[in-house]
């Protein structure tokens, strides 16, 4: 289906605005891929904040001219679905994951931070603990020598608590 200037320059503002937000891009090839299942890579990017968009190829790269991504721009060939995401690994994770259980779905590259990636870049980032999972390490490892410590005061405070006990339980039985 054709598209009309206006439609053409509609769709280039809202990728743009998608592209000035994002931290990420991938871009995958979803040749082959079935309607259930191309739904269900849709459904599980959403939930993670991942925004697919398949596009054609000069309107993705008039929408990305001047951006971060602007990187990738000479990749941009043939059947692709484009994942922006504002969190740095999301869309990364979100394509790799589902690349593992389709074989359909093969990544092609992406951009993080102003740099090209490759599809062992993309694999990496995807890699990357998510950021609730990295604080959640944070915190443990700021706990962790708090705690310790309350177990060596506990287990002090307990001997003392059994050395001071036995003179008392003398002084009943004298």
């Amino acid at each position: 289906m054709s598209l009309n200037r206006s439609e053409k320059e509609a769709v280039i503002a809202e990728v743009t605005g998608l592209a000035a937000q994002a931290q990420t891009l991938v871009m995958a090839e979803y040749r082959g891929i079935t309607v259930a299942a191309m739904t269900k890579l849709r459904s599980d990017a959403r939930s993670k904040g991942v925004s697919l968009s398949v596009l054609k190829n000069t309107l993705a790269r008039r929408a990305v001219a001047g951006s971060a991504f602007d990187v990738v721009a000479d990749q941009m060939t043939g059947p692709l679905i484009y994942g922006f995401s504002v969190d740095a690994v999301a869309a990364a994770k979100v394509v790799a994951d589902f690349a593992k259980t389709n074989d359909k779905l093969v990544i092609r590259g992406g951009a993080f931070a102003g740099k090209a990636l490759d599809v062992n870049g993309v694999k990496q980032l995807a890699n990357i603990p998510s950021k609730e999972v990295l604080m959640a390490q944070l915190c443990g490892l700021l706990m962790s020598p708090i705690s310790r410590t309350a177990v060596v005061l506990g287990a002090l405070a307990a001997k003392r608590g059994e050395g001071a006990a036995e003179p008392a339980a003398e002084a009943v039985a004298a």
